[in-house]
């Protein structure tokens, strides 16, 4: 069975900061390595997360192997640089040598990639663009792409629209020439068939919030949305049985409520005492309330109309067995 975007060459992952964005997009690299396939996972925002979830030193604009998957699957790793790229079209397109390199001595590099954003998001994407379309032309392999999937860890969901409308976020800065060029053939990747445009979210308000706006935004721009992974969601701590006993005693039930948790309670052979009962219901209904709470952001959410994977929560934190299990649970949602 074919899954729902395991045949996308470009996946590209955001959510709000502090969602897991980059432990997401780890962890759908390593699905799609775990198929056999060669994977390039890419981060534009120089933080070191992807090679932290990995466990490997820190990556650089050399791509470099991080992690292996079944079937000779593997998984590159790059950190987009935008001096780097730039100097890097200087010199390809204008030959420029050492003269570039006197360019970025003199600050103009790093005043076209600070100052005009619409250049540095052109060339973050750029390189990634790069990678998608790149053929491979060593004898035996000619003309077959070196990478199966391409994944990436892209800017948060506030800034996602910005960075991904390479076209009108560049219009006033070139009307032609090469960067124009790039421009629009970066355009044409991401309204394709190939691209797709994941968002991770945690059943919290603001990051809810954000991930509907976020998605109203990308479909207006046209942009291909793909699957809604909600991180970090826990087993209830109440059963619907449990809850039902909260909402009684919220309704004025507290006396029976007490009753029926005094009676489980000595059924298990425990000491029973009032205060024990009464911090025991208090408890619940604090739980039961955030329940609440999850159960509404959840609901709106749904109201997105997107596929939608819910991840396990990771109390040990993130390594190589904490991805494989990520990756398990988006090949069994049928995701990948």
């Amino acid at each position: 069975m074919t899954g729902r975007w395991e045949q996308r060459r470009l996946h590209i992952v955001t959510g709000k900061g502090g969602t897991g964005k980059t432990t997401v997009a780890a962890a759908l690299a390593t699905a799609l390595a775990g198929q056999g396939k060669t994977v390039l996972i890419a981060e534009v925002e120089g933080r070191q997360g992807i090679s932290q979830a990995f466990d490997v030193p820190p990556l650089s604009t050399d791509e470099t192997q991080v992690a292996r998957g079944r079937d000779g699957g593997s998984i590159t790793g790059l950190s987009v640089d935008a001096k780097a790229a730039l100097l890097e079209y200087l010199q390809m397109f204008y030959k420029l040598g050492r003269a570039g390199g006197m360019l970025e001595h003199f600050g103009v590099v790093d005043f076209a990639t600070t100052i005009a954003p619409g250049v540095r998001d052109v060339l973050l994407i750029g390189k990634v663009y790069e990678a998608v379309r790149r053929r491979d032309e060593r004898r035996g392999h000619k003309g077959e792409y070196p990478y199966d999937a391409v994944v990436l860890d892209a800017p948060p969901t506030g800034r996602i629209g910005k960075f991904l409308n390479v076209n009108a976020e560049f219009a006033g800065l070139a009307k032609m020439g090469p960067l124009h060029n790039q421009a629009d053939s970066i355009m044409q990747l991401l309204h394709s068939s190939q691209t797709v445009v994941h968002i991770v979210a945690l059943l919290e308000e603001m990051p809810v919030q954000e991930t509907v706006e976020a998605v109203a935004e990308l479909r207006e721009l046209g942009l291909p949305v793909g699957e809604l992974m909600i991180n970090r969601v826990r087993e209830p701590l109440l059963s619907d049985r449990a809850r039902g006993m909260v909402r009684s005693a919220a309704a004025g039930g507290r006396a029976r409520t007490r009753d029926l948790i005094a009676e489980d309670l000595r059924a298990a052979k425990v000491r029973v005492s009032a205060a024990m009962v009464d911090g025991l219901l208090d408890t619940a209904v604090n739980i039961d309330q955030r329940l609440e709470l999850q159960d509404t952001e959840r609901e709106d959410l749904a109201g997105l109309a997107l596929p939608t994977t819910e991840l396990p929560d990771v109390p040990g934190g993130v390594d190589a067995g904490a991805l494989r299990e990520l990756a398990d649970v988006l090949r069994e949602s049928g995701a990948i």
